[in-house]
């Protein structure tokens, strides 16, 4: 099997969750960058990070990173790259670029020369003037950042965040894998009720059900490399296998609530094809109605802006009535997602802390705030009366 330099990309903010995601599957030496965190691996690893990372956008093959202020750099460092080892003869070859404060700022050249030097390094195994491209794809990108060129090849095809269980979303849905990463950041753990007074499409609750039962976000959905011939049917199989064995039926409950019928509907029925249905209960309640007898509860939740649902002023009056709401919920966390600048006035209580994320190209606030952890269960050994009486 052949070694490679693995990239898994990420949304700004979230490069420390996906390399915590990494090291829990056992990958070292990770080395975290803005938006990517690099790392080695093999073809079992592409299938396994692909299937398991639930807060990564993608799992990129890097081929090679150089020097390119001009075409011939540009052409002659593709060139120098093994593109006829992975790409078969009549494997498709899509190439897509950026280019961000380079000299070569022109995209659609850059692509125009990747393109040509991939074939002629095709040409030193396959000898063809002219190649089909009827078969498998790869997408290769050349990347250009202050004159450095990377070019990798995308193993994911759609992004990581399309699970596959969402056929129904909401006006303006969360995408799963900033969902998952909330949820990660939070701490929950199953033992905890968590609750979701905003559920829209009901996708947090189904990702934090996803991660209580250690159910891999990838197992419904196929990839792109699924089809090169380096990457068998037989080991997607076993990655898929293994995975499913490691999914537990650990007993929680978790508690989603939205004042709209409408789209509660959708998120039960996305719940059921996440294989989560059981475990999440739906009602529908406005938000000024919750209240909660437990304790040491999370609350993990996605409000409208007032950007692409509700004006400012519907919004800012949610807001408020979730500040008087969780006030009464003295020992609960919440960690509260939104990009409306004056989030924090309006619910009345400035956060613990916040980290800004970014929910597509819309800038939020993940606002933390942090209610106490609950008690440790001590562990009570009782005597038996005889031993007592000796």
């Amino acid at each position: 099997m052949a070694n490679y330099a693995l990239i898994a990309t990420s949304s700004f903010g979230l490069e420390s969750v996906v390399a915590q995601e990494l090291r829990n599957l056992g990958y070292e030496d990770l080395i975290v960058e803005n938006g990517r965190v690099i790392f080695k691996g093999k073809e079992p690893d592409i299938a396994r990070c692909n299937i398991w990372l639930r807060t990564a956008d993608r799992v990129l093959i890097k081929m090679a990173e150089f020097k390119a202020t001009d075409f011939d750099e540009l052409f002659q460092g593709t060139f120098n790259v093994a593109w006829e080892d992975i790409i078969p003869v009549n494997g498709k070859m899509h190439v897509t670029g950026k280019s961000v404060r380079s000299k070569l700022a022109s995209v659609r050249d850059c692509q125009t020369i990747v393109k040509k030097s991939v074939i002629k390094a095709m040409n030193r195994k396959y000898h063809l003037a002219r190649f089909p491209e009827t078969g498998p794809l790869y997408r290769i990108e050349i990347s250009l950042v202050k004159d450095v060129a990377i070019l990798t090849i995308d193993t994911t095809g759609q992004g990581l965040h399309k699970r596959g269980y969402r056929e129904e979303s909401g006006e303006a849905p969360l995408r799963e894998n900033l969902a998952a990463a909330i949820v990660l950041l939070s701490r929950w753990k199953p033992e905890r009720v968590l609750v979701d007074p905003v559920c829209g499409s009901g996708t947090i609750p189904i990702e934090a059900a996803l991660i209580g039962r250690n159910i891999a976000p990838g197992l419904k959905r196929n990839f792109v490399s699924e089809s090169w011939q380096n990457m068998s049917k037989i080991m997607w199989d076993t990655v898929r296998s293994e995975a499913r064995m490691k999914e537990n039926t650990t007993r929680f409950r978790i508690l989603a609530s939205d004042k709209d019928g409408r789209v509660l509907k959708k998120a039960r029925d996305n719940a059921v094809r996440a294989g989560v249905g059981e475990v999440i209960t739906f009602q529908r309640l406005p938000v000024e109605q919750f209240s909660s007898h437990k304790k040491y509860g999370c609350i993990i939740c996605n409000p409208p802006y007032g950007q692409r649902i509700g004006n400012s002023k519907e919004v800012e009056q949610l807001f408020r009535s979730m500040g008087e709401v969780f006030s009464k919920l003295k020992t609960w966390s919440f960690f509260i997602l939104n990009a409306h600048p004056g989030f924090e006035s309006f619910f009345g209580k400035k956060s613990d802390k916040n980290r800004k994320l970014y929910n597509g190209d819309i800038k939020c606030y993940l606002y933390e705030y942090f209610g106490p952890f609950p008690p440790r269960k001590l562990k009570i050994t009782v005597q038996k009366t005889e031993d007592i009486a000796q």
